[in-house]
């Protein structure tokens, strides 16, 4: 895959996407649940029994042979600001969607860097070894003309050995990159996703460090999912402070009554179809210490997302700083491996240059190509590592997700 392939299906279908994307679904019904007691609710059914003497049922409606109910609240300041609570919660699940696409974009950019990385260096090495190998087949051959001591040869094999290892760890090292690349894409256990050669724009950190933390501090979606806490919790205060006012519910009820619960016996007028509408108001006199506790244990966890949010703004400030130091330290770090290959690379050229005019020997030319070959190996490294480096940044800052867009 592409880097661009990748960061699109990761979007789409990795687990912890999934799950917040669920998350936020629940977070919507959540709200609908709570709206549940301002909508209409109509039942109906029987209260059908025979009676001898009064007509009445032991829960003290008259017996009926059709009864319907219907019921609404029309007031209810408490159950209004728990709405709004849950609405605000749903918000907070929504922002927890773009905090999980965020890391899981970090993530698979890392990865995918890290298995690139993984395959040219390893390339590198094969092409080392193979240098290595015919600078070995030029050593035996002067050892057995007699120019070169045999423990020259056990150096040159003991040097191809060693590098072949390096080659080795090197695939090991990309399998298992390729695997967790994989992994983060939300692909069967086993799979691999082996990055595709690609020409890409590199990541562009802003230039400006201070205004990167200000715009970080001002925008970050941890902050806003800190406040949207902080919101839903003054919510629940403003709830649990309505307990004290009045409860207004509307009321409907239609009874179809028989004769033969004896109405006409008790009551001077028999009416077979009754219906009545009204409204029950409740004022709560007493309403107990729970809304107190509620109160007190509410602003505690207001008080602890203050606090969170301050030790938010300075780790973001903080890592930020940190994160451009060794940004900067890591471009510099490139500039000295591309320096040291170029070096190697025109190194290669003169001796080239040599062997043509007779100069050099065949060996001496494999002996610097095979130096090149780890020069390119320190640069394929320095080269991941600033590239992490800026990714790094643009994490932090939380701009990745818009960058790789």
């Amino acid at each position: 895959m592409t880097l661009r392939q990748a960061l699109d299906r990761a979007l789409d279908q990795n687990p912890d996407v999934l799950l917040a994307r669920l998350d936020e679904q629940r977070a919507r019904q959540q709200v609908s649940m709570t709206k549940e007691p301002f909508s209409l609710k109509v039942g109906a059914g029987s209260g059908l029994a025979y009676t001898y003497g009064f007509p009445s049922t032991m829960d003290g409606n008259a017996p009926s042979i059709v009864q319907a109910q219907a019921r609404k609240a029309l007031f209810d300041r408490p159950q209004t600001y728990r709405v709004a609570q849950s609405a605000e919660a749903a918000k907070g699940a929504g922002i927890d969607i773009t905090l999980r696409q965020q890391e899981v974009a970090y993530r698979v950019y890392s990865a995918f860097l890290d298995a690139e990385q993984a395959a040219r260096s390893a390339e590198a090495v094969r092409t080392q070894v193979q240098n290595l190998d015919r600078m070995k087949q030029q050593v035996d051959l002067r050892i057995s003309e007699g120019r070169e001591l045999p423990i020259a040869g056990d150096q040159a094999a003991f040097n191809i050995l060693s590098t072949q290892n390096i080659a080795e760890r090197f695939i090991a090292i990309q399998t298992n990159t390729e695997m967790a690349l994989a992994q983060v894409l939300g692909l069967p256990a086993g799979d691999q996703v082996r990055p595709a050669l690609e020409d890409r724009a590199q990541l562009v950190v802003p230039a400006s460090e201070d205004q990167t933390i200000a715009a970080a501090l001002s925008a970050s979606t941890e902050m806003r999912r800190l406040e949207s806490n902080l919101a839903a919790k003054q919510l629940e205060i403003k709830s649990y402070q309505a307990e004290r006012l009045p409860k207004i519910n509307l009321l409907s009820q239609y009874s179809l009554l028989s004769r033969i619960n004896n109405y006409d016996v008790f009551y001077p007028r028999f009416q077979r179809h009754n219906f009545q509408i009204g409204a029950s108001i409740e004022i709560p006199l007493l309403p107990g210490s729970g809304p107190k506790t509620g109160i007190a244990m509410a602003q505690t966890d207001i008080d602890k997302i203050r606090v969170e949010m301050d030790r938010t703004r300075s780790r973001i400030s903080s890592d930020l700083k940190v994160a451009y130091v060794n940004a900067r330290l890591a471009e510099s770090t490139l500039q000295v491996a591309r320096a040291d290959l170029n070096l190697a690379r025109n190194t290669v050229t003169l001796v080239l240059d040599q062997a043509a005019e007779g100069r050099a020997t065949t060996g001496q030319v494999e002996e610097k190509r095979a130096a090149e070959q780890a020069k390119w190996v320190a640069y394929y490294d320095a080269q991941h590592a600033a590239e992490l480096a800026r990714l790094n940044v643009l994490r932090t800052s939380g701009t990745l997700l818009a960058a790789v867009r």
